[in-house]
């Protein structure tokens, strides 16, 4: 009785300690686990694969490999002030799926509504300066409209995607500066840059050219005093 008491004993003190280290290990190999569970979630559910432009969190760039416990982009952004690569490869741990929301600017649609602003003078004529800046993007945009019509109709199709509209438009609106004209149109991510660049400097030699257009920017007032010393008259 006395050994059978003592086999209970050995054998509930084996199991207490495997249950230990069996939670120990657990605990151990988690983020493993969950970075493995999360490669499944992207072979399987496809959210992004190579090639793709995404953003994960505050990190964006072009999916370049997927592996078992992480995934590489080619960092596009940060300390670069535009949709162009950094350089610098970023590894992201395949757990962040479940952790972090994502954008996909390859997937569903491969092009994005793009803004840019340009900023007049309360005295200048509004109206000519909208229908320039319109002429100007539908020049631009020309070309695209085909590609970006049969992708509208394709992300319909599949994913429920639509705009009341395609086609540029600009914008009006009064701020304490002055009139904001704001040009949206869609473009190709990864050709914003180029794309702003040339829609910009052709809106700058146009309006350059209107004697009734005036362009202002942001201008700071500096106001010095200068006390005047003590009379020393009386």
């Amino acid at each position: 009785m006395l050994i059978g008491n003592i086999w209970i004993t050995n054998f509930q003190s084996i199991t207490t300690f495997l249950g230990l280290l069996s939670a120990g290990i657990a605990i151990a190999l988690k983020d493993i686990f969950v970075n493995l569970a999360g490669w499944l979630f992207i072979y399987w559910k496809k959210p992004f694969d190579v090639g793709d432009r995404i953003q994960i969190g505050s990190i964006k760039g072009d999916v370049v490999d997927l592996r078992l416990f992480q995934f590489s982009l080619l960092e596009v952004g940060n300390w670069v002030d535009a949709d162009q690569a950094t350089g610098r490869i970023v590894h992201v741990p395949n757990a962040k799926v479940f952790m972090e929301a994502q954008a996909n600017y390859s997937q569903g649609f491969n092009y994005i509504w793009h803004e840019q602003s340009v900023m007049l003078s309360l005295d200048s004529d509004f109206k000519k300066a909208k229908e320039l800046l319109l002429a100007i993007l539908q020049a631009k945009c020309q070309s695209e409209y085909k590609n970006i019509e049969a992708a509208l109709l394709r992300a319909h199709k599949d994913q429920l995607i639509s705009f009341g509209h395609f086609t540029p438009i600009v914008y009006l609106s009064i701020q304490e500066r002055g009139i904001r004209l704001t040009m949206r149109y869609l473009c190709d991510p990864r050709k914003r840059r180029g794309f702003e660049d040339s829609v910009s400097e052709q809106v700058l030699q146009t309006l350059r050219a209107q004697p009734d257009i005036r362009i202002v920017y942001p201008i700071s007032t500096v106001q010095l005093e200068q006390k005047m010393p003590p009379s020393t008259n009386g």
